[in-house]
């Protein structure tokens, strides 16, 4: 076996450990977000709010989701009827609507967040202090090396 078929079986290898991770935390995420009754739009659009203030405009939700402003009016009007946000009308230009955090959406984000640091935790405590670090510290190569390599504004389908 030569250099570069290690190199094509490395990628493959790769892709399919990115992958496996992706779609496991996906599943995850949505056993734990549906226990809380959310889907995961709904989930990261809480999430969205907790780090805009707790109060965002809808188009800048849906511009920084990739969603149109209809398809984000939809699970704003969800959210809403679930008690976890507002919506009001800007004063200086009524037809910009602002998406407010209620008490109980940062409650319900909150509870999210806090379940999975437990299976976070978990999951860190089958490891050694060694073995956490070394993790850490590969994730971290992996996000600085892509990050800077192939940023996501240069992406193309």
């Amino acid at each position: 076996m030569t250099a570069h078929d290690d190199f094509d079986s490395d990628v493959q290898r790769l892709w399919s450990l990115l992958f496996t991770i992706v779609l496991d935390g996906e599943k995850r995420l949505s056993a734990y977000l549906a226990a809380h009754h959310l889907t995961p739009p709904q989930f990261y659009v809480l999430k969205t709010l907790g780090e805009q203030g707790g109060r965002c405009p809808i188009g800048e939700i849906a511009r920084l989701h990739h969603l149109t402003n209809a398809t984000m009016t939809g699970l704003i009007k969800r959210l809403e009827s679930l008690g976890l946000v507002t919506r009001e009308q800007r004063a200086a230009d009524r037809r910009s609507v602002d998406v407010i955090l209620t008490t109980s959406g940062q409650e319900r984000f909150l509870a999210v967040q806090l379940d999975l640091m437990e299976q976070v935790r978990a999951m860190f405590s089958l490891l050694s202090a060694e073995e956490r670090q070394q993790l850490l510290r590969y994730i971290a190569r992996y996000i600085e090396i892509v990050g800077a390599q192939f940023p996501m504004d240069t992406l193309q389908p």
